[in-house]
Order: C-alpha cells, then structure tokens, then sequence
C-alpha cells in the first residue's frame, strides 16, 4: 500500500556546525535551499529530494499560509503539536530561523489559546492560530498549529519548529495534531504513517503518511501493540549484551522517538553499559577508541520475543574532530518505572510503522 511520502534530511546542531551565529546566517544567506516536488499524482506519492548535513536530527519541509511559506521541520513521534517561530518572537533562537509572518497569509485565523511545551533541552511558550498546512500533496485547511513567542533553551538547533505525531494532548488545550486532522478530513486513505532513515547520510529518508511502501524494509513487519493508548511506548522484553541481560531484566517499556538522536535510559543501567564497552567520559559524551569499534558487541533488544540487534557500527558515533564516542544517553525525566528512548540510531537499523487504526507499531530490518 503507498501513501504520501516526504523527504527527510539528517542534520546536526548549529552549534557543531558554525561556531558563531553570523557565520551561519551568511551561509544560509549565500546557499538558499529550496525543495523541488516531484509528485506522482497515480499512486498518491509525493518525493522530495534529500539534503544532508549530517547527524543528529531528521527534518523535511512543510509549508504553511496562502502564500505559503516554507518551514524546515522535524517529523516527531515524542511530541503532538506542530509549532513553528512566531514574527514577533524575540528570544535570540527565533532571530536564526524562519519566522511565519501572519500578515502575509490570508487564510490565517487567530485563536484566544495560548500553549507551552517542555523538551528535555528546553521550552517554548506561544499562542495557538489556524492557517493551511501543506506536507506535500497533503493539505489541512484551518489547521491549528502553534506559533512561539518565547523560546528558553533550545539554542543551536538547526530546524525551525516540530511537528509532532504523537496521539493528541486534547486536556491540555494543545492544538489538534496536523496527522489527526488529516485522519479526520479523509486526506489519508489509512490512518498509518511510517520513517525509513537511510544509513545513507546522503540521501533516501522519508516519512510516509497513508500507507507503507514496501521496498523499503525485508522480511515481514513484526506488530508491537502499544503499552497504553497515548503515546508510542512499547514492552521490551530484555536488554542483552553477549547473552548477558544488561537491562530490562523483568521487561521495561520504551519509546518509540524520531525525535530523540540517541538511545536513552535509566542513568545506572546507561552507565553500566558505558563501563562494559570501555567508554570514558569526556564532558557530556562518553569516548571509545575508534579502532576498538569492530571489536564492540552489539547491544540486543528483545520485542515480543524478536531481537533487534544494535551492532556497534551503529551505536558508536564520530564528532566533529573524528573522535568516537557512544549513543547512550541518561534519560533525563525521572519516572518510578524502567523507561527507553528508542531513537534515531535504533531506527536507522529498523523501518518502523505507527498504526493509529490498530494502536501499535510495526518494526523490520530497514534495507
């Protein structure tokens, strides 16, 4: 079955990219970029041509407003709402990114809602408006989406604001996510949407709403049912290393997270996997020799009784200098019961679907 697919690009943060912010404003100056469309109107798909700029996060482009304008994004499946800077912010992150003006839009429509979310790096306050949301082909007229006024925290970020995928936050006066409205317009024809991550750095990532496009992963989808319904938390079964069982020894929930770059947990379990591959720490990273890296074992998550092997090539990373240094991270938020982020290093090594209809996600080797 296909559906609508888009483009993604993996990026790093503007902090490791230029180390100051009139270096990177003269550069995004000097190189524009603009997404030619490619769209094959027979089978509802929609392609986007990739830009890498290498690392942590995965962003396609939207547009939002008649005219519209253009707005790099990150596709989310942590959060459920789509922001992007407001013209009157003024925090000092607004002033390096794209700033949706809503005097240029004549089918923008104000609110009297107001929303704030907190990221593990930080937090944005705004307002809720309504305008026309383009993601390719798909279009949600009179979408409610988030415009911030003040951001704290979140320097260095290299996307203009979040679209979030998560299961709607309807208590919390969130606007209506952009994948439910769609649901609910019959934009899609199934209310699935589903990331290949290329290992790839040059190109080939995409999300794809609607549908699934077969090529992209072997061997057959294993069905995950969700936790609870609300969010992508799945059971894992164990956590091993070697045969050993290193975490997760009475099984653990995790989350499924396009958001997050690493794979988070609880900090002694973490550490403890830091000291069995030999990491050191060195600031807020922990390092390995890199020629050490093809002697690392792979860390095994076991899901519903499959394992789902994370090799070394893929849970060691390089930095700017080429110095390696792991993808383990201490979860920050503190929850009485033992949680995981599954994130982009998980699924680069694994095409995942999220399956709104049936409450659960489906994961297979990604090709």
């Amino acid at each position: 079955m296909l559906g609508e697919r888009i483009p993604l690009r993996r990026v790093k943060t503007m902090r490791k990219t230029l180390s100051g912010k009139n270096m990177l404003n003269d550069v995004l100056m000097e190189h524009p970029y603009r997404l030619p469309q490619i769209s094959f109107r027979g089978s509802n798909l929609t392609i986007h041509p990739l830009r890498d700029i290498r690392d942590t996060f995965y962003v396609g482009n939207i547009t939002i407003g008649t005219p519209p304008q253009e707005f790099q994004v990150v596709f989310d499946t942590g959060s459920a709402v789509l922001w992007v800077p407001s013209v009157f912010c003024n925090s000092s992150t607004c002033s390096t990114h794209v700033r949706f003006r809503h005097l240029e839009s004549s089918t923008f429509r104000p609110t009297n809602k107001t929303f704030w979310i907190n990221y593990g790096a930080g937090r944005i306050e705004g307002v809720v408006v309504r305008d026309t949301v383009r993601i390719g082909d798909l279009v949600s007229t009179d979408q409610p989406f988030g415009l911030s006024m003040a951001e704290y925290g979140l320097e260095g970020r290299r996307f203009d604001g979040i679209l979030g995928l998560n299961y709607p936050r309807l208590l919390y006066c969130r606007p209506l996510p952009i994948f439910d409205k769609l649901k609910n317009q019959g934009a899609i024809s199934e209310p699935v949407f589903a990331f290949y991550l290329s290992k790839d750095k040059q190109k080939g990532s995409v999300v794809m709403f609607g549908g699934v496009d077969h090529r992209y992963y072997k061997g057959e989808l294993n069905w995950v049912p969700l936790v609870r319904v609300g969010d992508w938390t799945i059971h894992v079964d164990r956590i091993t290393m070697k045969r050993e069982v290193i975490a997760c020894s009475d099984g653990c929930r995790a989350l499924v997270d396009t958001g997050s770059s690493h794979i988070q947990g609880p900090g002694r379990l973490v550490d403890n996997i830091q000291k069995l591959i030999g990491a050191k720490p060195q600031g807020s990273k922990h390092y390995v020799s890199c020629s050490v890296v093809n002697t690392l074992p792979s860390i095994i998550f076991t899901i519903k009784g499959i394992n789902y092997p994370v090799p070394a090539q893929a849970y060691i990373l390089k930095d700017s200098r080429g110095h390696c240094y792991t993808a383990f991270r201490e979860k920050r938020v503190r929850i009485p019961t033992e949680c995981w982020v599954l994130g982009n290093v998980f699924l680069r090594l694994y095409f995942s679907v999220f399956d709104r209809g049936n409450d659960r996600i489906g994961l297979a080797p990604a090709l």
